[in-house]
């Protein structure tokens, strides 16, 4: 027997409805668990959640609502076994693979907690020090920053069902601000199995915390101009979020994750043999295989000085070469599925497509699977070759979501900048050199056109976080092609869910509205 994901609404799990989606084992098919399709009550749920969610949430300091975030840490970090268990099952992930969406979730939720005791009793925020508009300096303007007078409503991708939950919910909620959740519908069995575990215990006050599950008609439809809106998936989709009447007319704040072709860059004094080479090749290959390449993330371009194309190629396709593919319920598997077979023939005819204008250096699906047939959503990895970077377009406009890279060779440190750029936008590049000034210099010139900048020499080549693991403390978004959205970056989180205004009044009078605020400081 199935599993029925019922919506929670209005502060009550909505009654079992007629089953419209069906979620999938991506490795066995095996039938694991039904949504609904029509939401009935999305309308009543929204005013809910504004209403009450967010009046008993607001009635709270910063602190007692930090104080809640760390009891969901607890309790959930209890069920951890049952997470990874939906997770294998429904994800196709590794335990490893799990782990960076599960953990990862629970350790940002636990980090705003920390975050939030340190407000500790404010109820809002100033924003600088206020300034002096009178000759007698008694006429004063300070920025004030409240929660907002609605509901966010996150809208998620299916890579990660835990993690793509709480980066979000974390500071949302204790900014104050009740969450509707709608995970994508492939993998939304974790998401709500988290969210019913902490309704069921009772740490969120009614309200606070709504999950939909199946479809997203009517959603944006029920929004009101004091809600705000983050959307993680395809820029296709983004483009009709951005011309719904409820961002177009209302003005609801929108924040936007999107397509990204993240670059990974190998600095010219880094050549075969040196320590920064071998960084390099550990981390794109094992980039390219975490979570089979369903990150968004992920290093799709590689770039490369182009001497060290042919050794680059062999060390990271030597290094794919021992990655066993298949059902991670063997111990032997190294790398999961695809979350889907929808999702396995997208990545057929991304890599179809980036091979009109790409050689082969190694291609995975010649590799047995271990426990896994044709039918399942395994993909091998597969490495490519770019020869000639600049009259190459696709590998520069086009993502492949899979454990898919391109190697890409440049002439000198301007030419890999530039074809750097050609991505439009993105989420994260990273440099490896042993020369600091290089990576410097990179780090002002590559800024502009992405998100984060991943600076790596063999001196932090075991402390360094990671090309594509995205850590609380740091923004994670980026420009252009990769949605122009900003989420985390500590304590800067919190900015989207508050309203800033410029309060200007008698100094004394200022002074007074600060008791109970503490300062929105980085």
């Amino acid at each position: 027997m199935t599993t029925f994901l019922n919506n929670y609404l209005g502060g009550q799990w909505q009654p079992v409805a007629r089953a419209a989606h069906t979620l999938t084992d991506p490795v066995t098919g095996a039938e694991l668990a039904t949504t609904g399709g029509h939401i009935d009550g999305l309308a009543e749920g929204f005013a809910f959640a504004r209403s009450e969610g967010a009046r008993a949430l607001q009635a709270m300091s910063y602190g007692q609502r930090a104080a809640m975030l760390s009891d969901a840490v607890k309790l959930m970090q209890s069920k951890r076994d049952d997470y990874y268990a939906i997770s294998l099952a429904n994800s196709g992930t590794t335990k490893a693979d799990s782990g960076i969406d599960v953990d990862g979730g629970l350790f940002t939720l636990g980090f705003y907690a920390k975050l939030g005791a340190a407000l500790g009793d404010a109820k809002s925020l100033t924003d600088g020090a206020a300034a002096v508009m009178s000759k007698d300096q008694l006429f004063q303007s300070q920025h004030l920053m409240v929660p907002i007078r609605g509901l966010a409503l996150f809208i998620n991708a299916f890579n990660f069902p835990s993690w793509g939950l709480w980066e979000k919910a974390a500071p949302a909620l204790l900014s104050g601000v009740p969450v509707v959740i709608k995970p994508a519908t492939v993998t939304a069995w974790l998401t709500h199995q988290m969210v019913k575990d902490v309704v069921d215990a009772g740490i969120l006050p009614p309200g606070a915390l709504s999950i939909v599950c199946g479809s997203s008609a009517g959603l944006l439809d029920a929004l009101t101009p004091f809600d705000v809106l983050s959307f993680t998936g395809s820029a296709d989709t983004a483009a009709i979020i951005r011309g719904h009447r409820a961002v177009a007319h209302d003005s609801v704040r929108v924040n936007i994750e999107a397509d990204s072709l993240n670059v990974s860059i190998l600095g010219e004094d880094a050549a075969p043999g040196t320590p920064a080479f071998d960084l390099y090749v550990d981390n794109l290959a094992r980039d390219i295989t975490i979570k089979s390449g369903q990150r968004c993330t992920a290093p799709r371009r590689a770039l490369v000085p182009k001497g060290y194309m042919h050794a680059v190629g062999e060390a990271v396709a030597g290094k794919l070469a021992a990655v066993r593919v298949g059902n991670p319920r063997n111990p032997d598997t190294a790398m999961g599925a695809l979350v889907s077979r929808a999702q396995y023939d997208s990545v057929q005819e991304g890599l179809a497509l980036l091979k009109s204008e790409a050689s082969v250096l190694f291609d995975g699906s010649a590799q047995p699977l271990v426990d896994a047939d044709a039918n399942s959503a395994c993909v091998g990895p597969t490495l490519l070759a770019i020869r000639d970077a600049d009259a190459a377009t696709k590998v520069h406009a086009h993502e492949v979501f899979g454990p898919v890279s391109s190697l890409i060779g440049y002439r000198d440190t301007a030419h890999a900048i530039d074809l750097a750029h050609r991505g439009l936008g993105s989420l994260v590049a990273s440099v490896y050199s042993a020369d600091n000034a290089l990576l410097a210099h990179f780090a002002h010139e590559l800024a502009a056109s992405h998100g984060r900048v991943h600076l790596v020499s063999p001196e932090v080549g075991k402390t360094q976080t990671g090309h594509g693991n995205v850590m609380p403390a740091s923004i994670h978004g980026g420009p252009g092609r990769a949605g122009g959205g900003e989420e985390l970056g500590g304590l800067r989180a919190l900015g989207f869910y508050h309203r800033r205004s410029a309060v200007q009044g008698p100094s004394a009078a200022l002074e007074q509205m600060k008791q109970g605020t503490a300062a929105f400081g980085y």
